[in-house]
């Protein structure tokens, strides 16, 4: 769902959201459990994407966008004729490229928004396979588009799609899949896309997929009703995957959040947890109002909301995800990450008013002493700038047997909140290691290791020689000064000679870093260091078997870390 809508479903949605809001005022006395000791997975900020975020001419400015972590977007097919909300046609995939390259975000490609009109108006097989080879040959001519990480063919066919006219929706997806794979064999196909996940519906779909070698790389689907589904939606696909023998696909919720819950932080909250929880690959803020905001995170092209707040102390997050459960399926929720190279547990909750809890574990690492600093961030709608969340409290506090119990008085529902516990002995001014499975990673995978810092790594940064294949990864640093800097890179290399990799930042030239031979794959230890020379705040540096005016690496290397001092 993706535009204001006079529609049943649309209404029934809004409404559902407004009334449930406000609706955990009733059930104060809720508690947040974080185990720190418990880590699910690297942080991703899997949640830090959205429908129509951007717009041409660096709309929103990047200034916003670096500090939130952008994981990836779903923007409108080249040459875009879909009017958002009688907006022009704008946020053309191919040309925000570069603006979402600069923040190390992914993007989507929705193919039916060729189409002027939302619902579609459908015109034609001819005319829609001719639009398919159109939009395609686009892509293949845009060489130095590296970004695109899957063709999405049609958005919410349960409600857009016109039978009448063009036939069976499996058939057409069919039809589809076939027409973009005749001209494109490697990017990624993104589907169905509904508006709503039914069981019945994706069977359907995914039996006569399986059937016709059409099923999609991602799976995707929309939760816009109500963060309490999202569990069940996935549990049940994944059921249904398997018992139609179908091998597990990524799942990206490329819509989320309604009207009502959008730009309310504390709704956020829930769903961002819940989308964490679930394990999806990727999830991007529904769009209702104005594209180019970042789905009114961004005001005045470079201004914050309340509910951007959210999202940077989301950004903010280094290191694994840690488990969270809370007493309430409806009300407080929360989700949380642990650096263990700086030892920061950063916390962010919500959707729940009075006074509740958040009690930790596992913080035995931290020491019997801790700083704690809780923060809010209001409700302040998308027109409303918020220049910085407000600091509620700074205490320290004792920790007994790795557990602390902190009491957050008179909680706002719609308001977010973040805990951030720390040594008393402090941390470092600025985080100096980045994990190289946090960072962006495109055609290369995240893996495990028990040597490798924070348990993870990333391998298999094997392709060059196309931008659709292109492995690198791109790491957003932030550092306090403009200088030069020693850039450490932990690193594997099993092939028994020197291997090398491209090493480009903020846009700049590329250099080469080799990295001489280790015992092993995924077996760390092993640094080289190099110089790079950066601004002060954001940077995005790229290492890279294959990029963009890169001629390509020789040999492979896996990545742990990077660390700049």
């Amino acid at each position: 769902m993706s535009r204001f809508r006079v529609l049943a479903l649309a209404l029934v949605t809004t409404a559902t959201a407004l009334v449930t809001v406000s609706s955990p005022a009733a059930a104060a006395g809720a508690t947040l459990t974080v185990d720190v000791a418990q880590p699910f997975r690297p942080v991703t900020h899997v949640a830090s994407g959205g429908l129509y975020g951007l717009a041409e001419n660096s709309r929103p400015a990047d200034s916003t966008l670096l500090p939130i972590k952008v994981n990836s977007l779903t923007q409108p097919a080249p040459g875009v004729g879909q009017r958002p909300n009688g907006q022009p046609p704008g946020g053309d995939s191919l040309l925000v490229s570069p603006q979402a390259t600069r923040v190390g975000a992914g993007e989507f490609i929705r193919m039916p928004d060729i189409y002027p009109d939302f619902p579609y108006r459908w015109v034609s097989w001819n005319d829609w396979l001719a639009k398919v080879n159109t939009m395609v040959n686009a892509r293949l001519s845009a060489t130095t588009v590296s970004n695109v990480i899957g063709w999405e063919l049609w958005n919410e066919p349960d409600y857009t799609w016109n039978t009448a006219a063009a036939g069976n929706f499996n058939d057409a997806w069919v039809r589809t899949y076939r027409a973009v794979r005749a001209l494109d064999t490697l990017t990624p196909i993104v589907g169905p896309s509904t508006a709503t996940y039914n069981r019945s519906w994706m069977q359907s779909f995914l039996t006569n997929a399986k059937n016709t070698g059409t099923l999609p790389d991602i799976i995707c689907w929309h939760e816009l009703q109500n963060p309490t589904r999202i569990a069940s939606d996935i549990a049940d696909y994944r059921n249904l995957e398997s018992s139609l023998g179908i091998s597990p696909r990524r799942i990206s919720i490329n819509e989320y959040a309604a009207t009502g819950e959008v730009d309310v932080p504390g709704r956020i909250a829930s769903y961002v947890a819940k989308l964490e929880r679930g394990g999806v690959e990727s999830a991007h803020r529904a769009f209702w109002y104005e594209y180019g905001t970042m789905n009114g995170l961004v005001v005045n092209n470079n201004q914050p909301t309340g509910t951007w707040w959210l999202y940077k102390w989301y950004g903010d997050m280094a290191g694994n995800m840690v488990t969270t459960t809370t007493t309430t399926t409806t009300g407080l929720d929360g989700f949380a990450a642990y650096d263990g190279t700086r030892k920061i547990v950063n916390v962010v909750f919500g959707n729940e008013a009075g006074t509740n809890t958040v009690n930790l574990t596992g913080l035995g690492a931290l020491g019997s002493s801790v700083r704690v600093t809780l923060t809010s961030t209001p409700s302040s709608g998308r027109f409303t700038a918020v220049t910085a969340p407000t600091t509620i409290s700074t205490t320290t506090q004792t920790v007994s047997g790795g557990r602390l119990s902190v009491s957050v008085p008179g909680m706002v529902a719609t308001s977010a909140y973040q805990l951030v516990v720390e040594p008393v002995s402090g941390v470092p001014a600025y985080q100096q290691r980045y994990e190289a499975e946090n960072a962006s990673v495109f055609r290369a995978q995240r893996l495990s290791a028990s040597s490798a810092s924070g348990g993870g790594y990333v391998g298999r940064i094997d392709n060059s020689g196309t931008p659709r294949t292109d492995s690198y990864v791109d790491f957003v640093v932030n550092v306090p000064a403009a200088r030069s800097y020693t850039m450490t890179i932990g690193y594997a290399n099993g092939t028994g000679a020197t291997a090398t990799q491209g090493l480009a930042y903020n846009g700049g030239a590329w250099s080469a870093v080799s990295y001489p031979p280790t015992p092993a794959w995924g077996e760390f230890g092993a640094t080289v260091s190099t110089t790079v020379t950066l601004r002060a705040g954001y940077n995005v540096i790229r290492l890279a078997k294959g990029s963009p005016f890169f001629s390509g690496g020789t040999g492979y290397a896996e990545l742990d870390y990077i660390q700049l001092t």
